[in-house]
């Protein structure tokens, strides 16, 4: 899977005219690979486009065009590019009311550990979350986690075949599953060499 270079970004100038066109395109391209699980637990699956689109977002929102703080944005952005072995998403707890918010995160420590993906008629394979550093206890969970779902040959042909595919979570505090729509399926398959 390709990943952000400076090459691969405008400047800031070119970024002012491409951003509508852009936005329009990436929007699109995100919508199918929102994966909801329940009301409260979503995953929205990173990729090239989706990073470049954050990375240009962060150099326009920080009036960033020096070479050392642009390779500051990509190195801190390419890790969450799938590899071609991988899924990578977001994992984000949303609720809307900030003091449920609040109670909710309270109980739901360890969420992100319980997470998983099944291909039809295989195991649960549970994401590896936060790399990059703790951000749950077991009393409290944070409401943003990065997760990375390292695929094995059959769970990556069943991607490929359009095969039945689940997300789900096991923890008690927002226990669910959902199986992913064709289209969902078609949009995650990319990611996978």
């Amino acid at each position: 899977m390709e990943k952000l270079s400076r090459s691969t970004l405008w400047s800031l100038e070119q970024y002012a005219e491409e951003r509508p066109a852009f936005r329009a395109e990436v929007m699109a391209h995100k919508a199918p690979r929102r994966v909801a699980i329940g009301p409260h637990a979503t995953l929205y699956f990173e990729d090239f486009l989706t990073m470049k689109y954050q990375v240009q977002e962060m150099l326009r929102a920080e009036r960033i065009f020096e070479a050392a703080g642009i390779e500051e944005e990509i190195d801190a952005y390419n890790p969450l590019i799938p590899d071609g072995s991988n899924l990578k998403a977001t994992f984000m707890i949303e609720y809307a009311d900030a003091d449920e918010r609040r109670t909710a995160l309270a109980t739901l420590g360890g969420i992100e550990d319980t997470v998983w993906i099944r291909a039809e008629g295989g195991e649960k394979v549970y994401a590896i979350a936060n790399e990059d550093l703790d951000r749950s206890t077991d009393e409290k969970a944070s409401a943003v986690h990065f997760l990375r779902f390292e695929l094995g040959t059959d769970t990556i042909a069943a991607f490929k075949a359009g095969r039945r595919i689940e997300f789900g979570i096991d923890h008690e505090g927002l226990a669910g599953s959902v199986a992913l729509t064709p289209e969902q399926t078609a949009s995650l398959a990319a990611d996978l060499d």
